[in-house]
């Protein structure tokens, strides 16, 4: 091993000498745990969820890669190189969006509100505080907080600061659809009702844009039909797994909610929502065996919910990177992608169906390569 990369094995790489049209999913898997050499204009850096990353356009389709000085993948010239070799895909990094040069009136960066996530996804944490994020009870995969720490976000964005930015990526830098996370709280609605305000603000500003809402299962569910009547399209309650096992070591605190709470949501979602609106994060390398990740993806789509299936990878400030945590192998993430992916094509199910949301955008996996 060196560098943590498999030096005796080298990808099955297809010939560079002809422009692709489409990354394959083998090499889409290697990229997506063992990063690329980029400069990225665009990037994730911290924050709530399991990814962090640069963003680039490989072969037409954006993707959320990590940046890792080490990689033998990288980015130059327009072209995605292999240990400088031409791979034969056209790679770019996503521009810097103009939306970014903006500030409120009282002199918020736009920067700070939200993000460019891709090519045309706006993102947002609407509360940047989550009350599971002191241990034991934190997810160690995220670091929702530390971005707050870096000042590189604000604790709580307001519905009009988010309407005003909205409209500005949607005229400066043709946006086309939007994210709204939130860290949960401690009411039974676990910050749906403030995501509602955002939604309902947004749409107005802003006619027809696509908005996902992203939160934990609300107690009271009723607030589901809350949130479609303010105007998102899409809702994702992430899981992360399905594994009781696995959900008590790297999820403690949203473990307490039981997988039965989850379901009843996910189910009352898809009523107010409609098939193929509501999805779920579910993490590939966190120990959970594949055969039972595929299992409870495929019960997922039965249930009219789209399973996006991503990559671990450890990020810094967070538990997993703090105590050594590795990412999957690229060979089991192409193997559950795979699985997962021809699932969802039998069920006629695709994420950009969706509309809005991380499934739609299919950044941060290889699920859009796969046939998902």
């Amino acid at each position: 091993m060196k560098n943590g990369l498999a030096t005796d094995r080298r990808p099955d790489h297809a010939s560079g000498d002809r422009q692709r049209d489409e990354v394959d999913l083998a090499v889409r898997s290697a990229v997506a745990v063992h990063g690329v050499r980029v400069d990225a204009p665009v990037q994730r850096r911290s924050g709530a969820g399991p990814s962090d990353d640069g963003h680039v356009v490989v072969a037409g389709r954006g993707l959320a890669l990590p940046i890792v000085p080490t990689s033998p993948y990288s980015v130059a010239a327009g072209r995605l190189l292999f240990d400088g070799t031409d791979l034969g895909v056209a790679a770019t990094p996503v521009s810097r969006p103009r939306f970014y040069d903006l500030a409120t009136a009282d002199g918020v960066p736009y920067s700070q509100l939200a993000r460019l996530h891709s090519t045309d996804v706006l993102a947002t944490t609407v509360l940047q505080t989550c009350v599971r994020y002191r241990e034991p009870e934190r997810c160690r995969f995220c670091a929702i907080e530390e971005s707050l720490r870096a000042g590189a976000t604000t604790r709580l964005k307001t519905p009009e600061q988010l309407a005003e930015v909205a409209r500005a990526a949607v005229r400066l830098d043709g946006v086309r659809q939007m994210v709204m996370t939130t860290g949960s709280t401690a009411g039974p609605d676990r910050g749906a009702g403030l995501l509602a305000e955002c939604v309902r603000a947004v749409v107005a500003a802003v006619p027809g844009l696509p908005v996902q809402v992203q939160c934990e299962p609300p107690a009271d569910l009723s607030v589901l039909a809350e949130l479609r009547a303010a105007g998102a399209s899409t809702i994702g309650m992430h899981i992360e797994s399905l594994d009781p096992e696995v959900r008590r070591r790297w999820t403690p605190g949203k473990a307490t909610v039981p997988l039965a709470e989850y379901e009843r949501a996910w189910s009352e979602a898809v009523r107010v929502f409609g098939w193929n609106r509501v999805s779920t994060y579910l993490l590939i390398g966190l120990g959970e065996d594949p055969d039972e990740l595929v299992a409870g993806a495929r019960r997922l789509i039965a249930m009219g919910v789209y399973p996006f299936v991503v990559p671990f990878r450890p990020l810094a400030g967070t538990l997993a990177a703090r105590d050594g945590a590795r990412a999957p192998e690229p060979e089991l993430v192409s193997d559950v992608t795979a699985r997962v992916a021809a699932a969802l094509t039998a069920a006629g199910m695709t994420g950009a169906d969706q509309g809005a949301g991380c499934a739609a955008c299919g950044a941060c996996s290889a699920l859009p390569q796969a046939g998902g």
